[in-house]
């Protein structure tokens, strides 16, 4: 017990000079503005699909579930900014940044963790090149740009989901619906909400890097690093959330 506890704060230790030493190379050049479009392409839309099947369930289930309480105290007309609510603040950052903790930081922490085992990160920094630069900087930054894009898109889809929801059971017009929502905003539901995002991209993105560059020797350790790359960055996106709402509560 005591070991595992020990185990567990070295590797926030370790996790923890690891992003420090991304501060750093992150000012410093070349800056690997390739890599860094060819990851953006790779995190964000090859991603869009997924985001967007999961965005207009989430949307869709909502109001379903939510109308049939809310017709109990005659409350229908507040369905779509509750709907709104619902998925910006909370529900489409988190779903969809624990979706990305699946697919992206599992495929970062596989990819670099293959060549760890491969040796291919030590023959790049014989070549004279950077392969924290190369490999880290650009994944971290196109995780922390994109995974707040995704969440926006989420957010689109969702709110379609929902008013498709409405139309199930009943007849509103789009104009109508949109106006509700946007009446039902404010910046205060917006800001804190997108700012947990770009916190969210950044975690996934390091953690994926960290488990998949300090991967041990052997291909079983590839698997490993993936797989702990999604426990870890699915809990960190839980504990950011709850930090997150614990602020906003408290300054908002």
């Amino acid at each position: 017990m005591i070991l595992s506890i020990k185990n567990i704060f070295a590797e926030i230790g370790e996790t923890t000079l690891f992003a420090k030493k991304f501060f750093k190379e992150v000012f410093i050049p070349p800056y690997e503005t390739k890599e860094f479009l060819k990851q953006c392409y790779v995190i964000g839309y090859k991603s869009l699909p997924l985001v967007a099947i999961t965005g207009f369930i989430m949307g869709l289930v909502l109001t379903l579930q939510s109308r049939p309480t809310l017709v109990k105290f005659g409350a229908e007309s507040w369905l779509p900014g509750m709907v709104a609510l619902s998925l910006i603040r909370e529900i489409a950052p988190v779903i969809t940044a624990l979706i990305c903790a699946g697919k992206i930081s599992s495929g970062i922490g596989a990819e670099l963790g293959s060549m760890k085992v491969t040796e291919q990160i030590d023959a790049m920094e014989v070549a004279a090149i950077n392969p924290y630069n190369y490999l880290v900087v650009t994944r971290v930054l196109a995780c922390t740009l994109m995974i707040p894009i995704l969440v926006f898109f989420a957010d689109a889809v969702g709110i379609i989901g929902g008013y498709v929801g409405i139309n199930i059971h009943g007849d509103v017009n789009f104009y109508r619906f949109l106006t509700q929502i946007i009446q039902s905003l404010e910046f205060l539901d917006l800001f804190p909400a997108t700012l947990k995002t770009f916190f969210f991209g950044f975690f996934i993105g390091m953690i994926g890097c960290f488990k998949g560059f300090n991967a041990s020797n052997g291909t079983e350790s590839v698997g490993r690093a993936a797989n702990s790359a999604v426990v870890t960055a699915s809990l960190s996106i839980f504990i950011i959330d709850m930090v997150a709402v614990q602020i906003t509560d408290l300054f908002f």
